[in-house]
């Protein structure tokens, strides 16, 4: 079927944020859409063609969704993956596969893969529970849920004993604790028929306590070494993950300029949003265009770009008021980007505003006073 038909079917499960902007890039090709999230709320309800409320993680329900369409994709990667391996098996194209999300959706299985292809990453251990864990742990170091973290959620800095006493009792992971002086990521544009394309090297600032990004800088105020370095090894965890779609590659950049691989997602990713704005192909085109097979569009960038989150202040909760909204949009080159979503509560990910310019110290000053301008606050607190 031509890709290009008014009557192509696309599915995507999820429909969060990451969502709504896949949607808003899907009008170019004028394909239907059908999207399925649990959440009657959730962002992606007014843009999809057809929105379904279901359970990703139940086998007959995403198996069903699947059946309505020509071809699936994800924009969460905590999906019932035995209803994808169904789906493939029946002809159905799944992007990325159900092989590679395997890999991929347990933490403690990404981190062995990684060892298992030479692929520079931080020591680990994986176990079972927390009492498993306590008896041979050495602190500081870093804990992980195995599954289901999002945005800082499941990730912990252990720094002494009693931080063991509010971790949940689920399967988990240790990873030493990387002293570094950059956090970077290269996001990685792979068609079906194997066209490959980079995104520029990007630096990721993040709040110290919600462990969430707060600044997205590309291109990354780095050596140009250190960026080539850091794009060949994302280029060789994409070739090992086999991936179709969009793989965001997290890193650290140690003090003496080695690249270790944190984690990756297999869809578009939070250090690629400035793309919408400062790319001459955004992340969210490039994912539709890499799973529909088709060209894959200039990464390159037009103008530096910083993209500053905008999460739910401290001690609001509530229906979402966005304070300031109008100050920083009289700012030249400030775009911002409200997901849709109702409620907020503190460190929620309710947006994002990404500042271009043609000089990368203006456009961090500009990042700076959108940060300290714009609160996202309730109309109680």
């Amino acid at each position: 079927m031509n890709y290009f038909s008014s009557e192509f079917k696309l599915g995507i499960l999820g429909g969060g944020q990451l969502g709504k902007m896949l949607l808003a890039e899907t009008r170019k090709f004028d394909i239907q859409t059908y999207v399925l999230d649990p959440s009657k709320e959730a962002p992606s309800q007014f843009g999809a063609n057809h929105f379904f409320i279901g359970d990703l993680m139940d086998f007959d329900t995403v198996y069903d969704f699947g059946k309505k369409v020509d071809l699936l994709t994800i924009e969460i990667e905590n999906v019932n993956l035995d209803a994808l391996d169904k789906l493939e098996a029946d002809g159905l194209k799944v992007f990325p596969s159900p092989k590679t999300l395997r890999l991929i959706q347990n933490k403690g299985n990404q981190k062995d893969f990684y060892v298992a292809n030479n692929i520079p990453t931080s020591p680990h251990q994986r176990f079972k529970n927390i009492q498993n864990l306590k008896s041979k742990i050495q602190l500081p170091c870093v804990w992980k849920a195995a599954r289901f973290g999002y945005d800082g959620n499941g990730v912990k800095i252990l720094k002494q004993a009693a931080d063991l006493e509010l971790l949940p009792d689920v399967e988990c992971l240790i990873e030493e604790l990387v002293p570094f002086k950059n956090e970077l990521a290269v996001i990685v544009a792979r068609s079906a028929s194997g066209e490959v394309k980079t995104y520029p090297v990007v630096e990721m600032e993040f709040h110290p306590e919600a462990n969430q990004v707060e600044y997205v800088i590309c291109p990354a105020r780095i050596d140009e070494k250190v960026a080539q370095k850091a794009t060949e090894i994302a280029l060789k965890v994409s070739e090992a993950f086999n991936h179709v779609g969009l793989l965001a590659v997290e890193m650290f950049q140690t003090h003496d300029d080695e690249i270790l691989v944190n984690e990756v997602a297999p869809r578009p990713h939070n250090s690629g949003h400035y793309s919408i704005e400062a790319s001459y192909t955004s992340q969210f085109e490039n994912h539709l265009r890499a799973i529909l097979n088709l060209p894959l569009g200039n990464t390159e960038s037009k103008v530096a770009g910083i993209m500053v989150n905008l999460v739910g202040a401290e001690g609001y909760s509530g229906n979402v008021i966005y304070e300031n909204i109008e100050k920083i949009m009289a700012i030249d080159g400030v775009t911002p980007h409200i997901y849709g979503k109702r409620e907020t509560r503190p460190f929620r990910k309710m947006g994002h505003v990404t500042i271009v310019n043609e000089d990368m110290n203006e456009a961090r000053r500009i990042a700076e006073e959108v940060k300290n301008t714009i609160r996202v606050i309730s109309e109680i607190k």
